[in-house]
């Protein structure tokens, strides 16, 4: 017993001294008695409370709150079973069940589930919302947080109870998979040499598969191209940056701006692929794939098809920690080409033309066909 608290002492000392060095700093300088009170609630904790409680599990929790006194959506603590997914999603391969999810009114929504992947074969599909994972209530999740639970070791099981519009709520028992997920698909629609790529977020193999993609569509006769960013949630801004190379005229893609007045550009050296582009965007166009929108938009790049998109103009950073955790932190803004800030507000399409995620025709792609088919015939 004499042990333990001695290490809990230790606990509060070190603790005590994190917050003490925040005082010098002039952090806590005129409001001490914070302090006083975290330390009281910290002993009264050790001491009053029904059941004992581990020491890391009260550090880790007073570090959460402080991420979340931030009051930023994207600043998180990730613990390190959530870091190592997040890692894993940067990378683009990972154990999961091959959907791509997003946060609407509060609810997890399958925004798409990959050919061939448990997800797909159980029959999900796009406007599917997660009520539970695991019997754990969905709603009010963080998206960092639901995709940590969906995702786990290969070859482990997890439940996921489906709302589908006009049905009754069902479970549905998936097994995780080694997911690699391909970020770009491109094809050549019917009739006229316009052709199609979808860009459903960024990874270090984006702009790989981009040049792979493009390269095939040019050869197979392509004279016009659709770039579908619609429910991108964005991802690497360096896997952006160059992938708004091939379609961004030589100069500022995005800039960064930092809290010390720091600004920092990045660039396309111009080496694009000059054809007629339409972009498609909307709600769930989001972080990355808004800078991309963006500079083809200010630049005039290309024509904005769609919906307003989603309005992330900040940047985060991660930050490995020693216990294996990291924290993913909102260090900067960004703005446009022509120094647009877009945070809350999204990116405005040239072309307004609104989607129900449910209807049988994709009229917005049909828009955007129809743009480019004009523009081709004009240049006959």
């Amino acid at each position: 017993m004499r042990g333990r608290g001695l290490r809990w002492l230790a606990v509060v000392a070190g603790m005590a001294l994190f917050f003490c060095a925040f005082s010098l700093g002039g952090l806590l300088a005129t409001n001490y008695q914070h302090l006083g009170t975290f330390l009281k609630v910290l002993a009264l904790i050790r001491t009053q409370y029904l059941e004992p409680v581990p020491a890391a599990t009260l550090v880790d929790g007073a570090i959460k709150g402080m991420v979340k006194a931030l009051n930023d959506p994207y600043s998180v603590y990730l613990e390190p079973r959530e870091y190592v997914h997040l890692q894993e999603q940067i990378r683009g391969s990972f154990g999961g069940l091959g959907i791509l999810v997003g946060i609407k009114d509060e609810y997890l929504t399958v925004v798409r589930a990959y050919q061939g992947t448990p997800a797909q074969r159980a029959g999900l599909r796009q406007g599917d919302i997660i009520t539970r994972i695991n019997d754990q209530d969905a709603r009010g999740l963080d998206l960092d947080t639901a995709v940590s639970m969906l995702r786990g070791p290969v070859g482990t099981k997890v439940k996921l109870t489906i709302v589908r519009k006009g049905q009754q709520p069902w479970d549905v028992e998936l097994v995780r998979e080694e997911i690699n997920v391909p970020t770009v698909e491109g094809r050549i629609l019917p009739g006229g040499g316009i052709g199609y790529v979808a860009l459903s977020q960024f990874t270090e193999k984006t702009p790989a598969e981009l040049e792979a993609t493009l390269s095939r569509l040019k050869a197979e006769g392509m004279r016009a191209l659709i770039l579908d960013l619609r429910n991108n949630p964005g991802g690497e801004l360096r896997a952006a940056v160059k992938v708004a190379g091939y379609f961004v005229p030589k100069g500022p893609v995005v800039y960064i701006q930092y809290r010390d007045g720091k600004e920092e550009t990045y660039t396309s050296e111009g080496h694009t692929l000059n054809l007629p582009l339409v972009v498609l965007v909307n709600g769930g166009t989001a972080s990355a794939a808004e800078i991309l929108a963006g500079a083809i938009k200010d630049t005039g790049a290309g024509t904005l098809v769609g919906e307003k998109t989603f309005g992330k103009g900040v940047v985060q950073t991660i930050f490995d920690l020693d216990n294996g955790a990291g924290l993913k932190l909102t260090i900067a803004r960004y703005l446009t080409p022509s120094r647009q800030d877009i945070h809350r507000k999204g990116v405005e399409p040239h072309v307004v033309v609104e989607q129900d995620p449910h209807a049988e025709k994709d009229y917005q792609l049909e828009k955007a066909v129809a743009i480019l088919g004009s523009r081709l015939a004009r240049a006959a």
